[in-house]
Protein backbone atom coordinates (compact mmCIF):
# COMPACT_ATOMS: atom_id res chain seq x y z
CA UNK A 1 0.00 0.00 0.00
CA UNK A 2 1.27 3.46 -0.86
CA UNK A 3 -0.32 6.69 0.32
CA UNK A 4 0.70 10.11 -0.92
CA UNK A 5 -0.23 13.39 0.75
CA UNK A 6 0.80 16.83 -0.41
CA UNK A 7 1.93 20.04 1.18
CA UNK A 8 2.99 23.07 -0.79
CA UNK A 9 4.90 26.28 -0.32
CA UNK A 10 5.06 29.47 -2.34
CA UNK A 11 7.89 32.00 -1.93
CA UNK A 12 8.57 35.49 -3.32
CA UNK A 13 11.64 37.63 -2.89
CA UNK A 14 14.97 37.41 -1.11
CA UNK A 15 15.66 35.36 2.01
CA UNK A 16 15.38 38.17 4.56
CA UNK A 17 12.84 40.42 2.85
CA UNK A 18 10.83 37.77 1.05
CA UNK A 19 7.70 36.07 2.19
CA UNK A 20 5.84 32.90 1.48
CA UNK A 21 2.88 30.77 2.39
CA UNK A 22 2.30 27.10 3.06
CA UNK A 23 -0.79 25.05 2.33
CA UNK A 24 -1.86 21.47 2.77
CA UNK A 25 -3.86 19.24 0.48
CA UNK A 26 -6.59 18.81 3.12
CA UNK A 27 -7.02 22.56 3.54
CA UNK A 28 -6.01 22.40 7.22
CA UNK A 29 -3.30 24.87 6.22
CA UNK A 30 -4.30 27.38 3.60
CA UNK A 31 -1.80 30.02 2.60
CA UNK A 32 -0.38 30.34 6.12
CA UNK A 33 2.37 33.00 6.01
CA UNK A 34 6.00 32.23 6.72
CA UNK A 35 9.28 33.98 6.21
CA UNK A 36 12.64 34.85 7.70
CA UNK A 37 10.88 36.92 10.36
CA UNK A 38 8.56 34.08 11.43
CA UNK A 39 11.42 31.58 11.51
CA UNK A 40 14.17 33.62 13.15
CA UNK A 41 12.57 36.70 14.68
CA UNK A 42 9.42 35.41 16.42
CA UNK A 43 6.94 37.23 14.20
CA UNK A 44 3.40 35.83 13.67
CA UNK A 45 3.17 33.04 11.10
CA UNK A 46 4.62 29.60 10.87
CA UNK A 47 8.00 28.06 10.06
CA UNK A 48 9.30 24.68 8.92
CA UNK A 49 10.42 23.62 12.41
CA UNK A 50 6.97 24.27 13.89
CA UNK A 51 5.33 22.28 11.10
CA UNK A 52 7.79 19.41 11.56
CA UNK A 53 7.07 19.45 15.29
CA UNK A 54 3.32 19.26 14.73
CA UNK A 55 3.75 16.43 12.21
CA UNK A 56 6.04 14.48 14.53
CA UNK A 57 3.85 14.96 17.61
CA UNK A 58 0.72 13.82 15.78
CA UNK A 59 2.42 10.83 14.16
CA UNK A 60 4.00 9.74 17.45
CA UNK A 61 0.67 9.99 19.31
CA UNK A 62 -1.05 7.82 16.70
CA UNK A 63 1.78 5.26 16.78
CA UNK A 64 1.62 5.09 20.57
CA UNK A 65 -2.14 4.54 20.38
CA UNK A 66 -1.60 1.67 17.93
CA UNK A 67 1.06 0.00 20.08
CA UNK A 68 -1.09 0.33 23.20
CA UNK A 69 -3.94 -1.31 21.28
CA UNK A 70 -1.66 -4.30 20.62
CA UNK A 71 -1.48 -4.63 24.43
CA UNK A 72 -5.29 -4.35 24.69
CA UNK A 73 -4.99 -0.87 26.17
CA UNK A 74 -6.83 2.22 25.02
CA UNK A 75 -5.65 5.71 25.83
CA UNK A 76 -8.06 8.12 27.39
CA UNK A 77 -5.68 10.84 26.25
CA UNK A 78 -2.23 11.21 24.71
CA UNK A 79 -0.81 14.74 24.62
CA UNK A 80 2.51 15.14 22.83
CA UNK A 81 4.66 18.19 22.19
CA UNK A 82 7.66 18.00 19.87
CA UNK A 83 10.43 20.55 20.39
CA UNK A 84 12.51 20.91 17.24
CA UNK A 85 16.01 22.37 17.64
CA UNK A 86 17.50 24.33 14.75
CA UNK A 87 21.19 25.16 15.15
CA UNK A 88 23.68 27.02 13.05
CA UNK A 89 26.79 25.03 12.15
CA UNK A 90 29.61 25.11 9.60
CA UNK A 91 27.20 24.06 6.83
CA UNK A 92 24.48 26.61 7.56
CA UNK A 93 21.60 25.41 9.70
CA UNK A 94 20.74 21.89 10.85
CA UNK A 95 17.82 20.42 12.73
CA UNK A 96 19.97 18.76 15.36
CA UNK A 97 17.38 17.31 17.71
CA UNK A 98 13.72 16.69 18.34
CA UNK A 99 12.47 16.12 21.87
CA UNK A 100 9.07 14.56 22.44
CA UNK A 101 7.18 15.26 25.67
CA UNK A 102 4.19 12.99 26.13
CA UNK A 103 1.63 12.87 28.88
CA UNK A 104 -0.80 9.99 28.60
CA UNK A 105 -3.77 8.77 30.57
CA UNK A 106 -4.23 5.05 29.95
CA UNK A 107 -6.59 3.13 32.22
CA UNK A 108 -5.09 -0.21 33.28
CA UNK A 109 -1.55 0.55 32.07
CA UNK A 110 1.45 -0.05 34.30
CA UNK A 111 4.64 1.99 34.06
CA UNK A 112 6.74 -0.75 32.45
CA UNK A 113 4.21 -1.48 29.69
CA UNK A 114 3.77 2.22 29.05
CA UNK A 115 7.51 2.93 28.82
CA UNK A 116 8.01 0.01 26.43
CA UNK A 117 5.14 1.19 24.23
CA UNK A 118 6.30 4.83 24.35
CA UNK A 119 9.82 3.96 23.22
CA UNK A 120 8.58 1.56 20.56
CA UNK A 121 6.39 4.37 19.19
CA UNK A 122 9.34 6.79 19.20
CA UNK A 123 11.41 4.39 17.11
CA UNK A 124 8.60 3.18 14.87
CA UNK A 125 6.50 6.19 13.97
CA UNK A 126 7.00 7.01 10.28
CA UNK A 127 8.00 10.61 10.98
CA UNK A 128 10.66 9.47 13.49
CA UNK A 129 12.11 7.20 10.82
CA UNK A 130 12.44 10.20 8.51
CA UNK A 131 14.91 12.13 10.64
CA UNK A 132 18.67 11.82 11.09
CA UNK A 133 18.35 14.06 14.13
CA UNK A 134 18.72 12.76 17.64
CA UNK A 135 15.15 12.15 18.80
CA UNK A 136 14.59 12.01 22.55
CA UNK A 137 11.49 11.36 24.61
CA UNK A 138 10.02 12.09 28.05
CA UNK A 139 6.84 10.09 28.47
CA UNK A 140 4.65 10.34 31.57
CA UNK A 141 1.76 8.10 32.51
CA UNK A 142 -1.00 9.90 34.34
CA UNK A 143 -3.38 7.71 36.33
Amino acid sequence: MSIQKKGSAQWQGSLKKGKGSVSSESGALKEIPYGFNTRFEGQPGTNPEELIGAAHASCYSMALSMILGEENLEAESINTQATVTLEQDDNGFTISAIHLDTLARIPGADQSTFETAANKAKEGCPVSKLFKANITLDAKLEN
